[in-house]
């Protein structure tokens, strides 16, 4: 199953998170197909840079987003 999830990076106790494609089998930071955008939660607001068209193009071909992730498609108005 696809699933667009968080990769997280950054620091210890200073996260940042790529928005990204992957099968759901793979490791968290492991292997990914395509990356989609960025969530950075310590700026003020948190920054969310997400490319609307590849996440409806990866959300149409069936890919499931994350809790988080959907919160976050929401926040940038990628989907309702």
């Amino acid at each position: 199953m696809v699933k667009i999830r968080l990769k997280r990076l950054g620091a210890h106790k200073k996260p940042f998170y790529r928005v990204v494609v992957a099968d759901s089998r793979n490791a968290r930071n492991g292997r990914f197909i395509e990356e989609i955008g960025y969530y950075d939660p310590l700026k003020e607001p948190a920054v969310i840079k997400i490319d609307a068209e590849k996440a409806n193009k990866w959300l149409g071909n069936g890919a499931q987003p994350t809790d988080t992730v959907r919160m976050l498609l929401k926040k940038s108005g990628v989907i309702e």
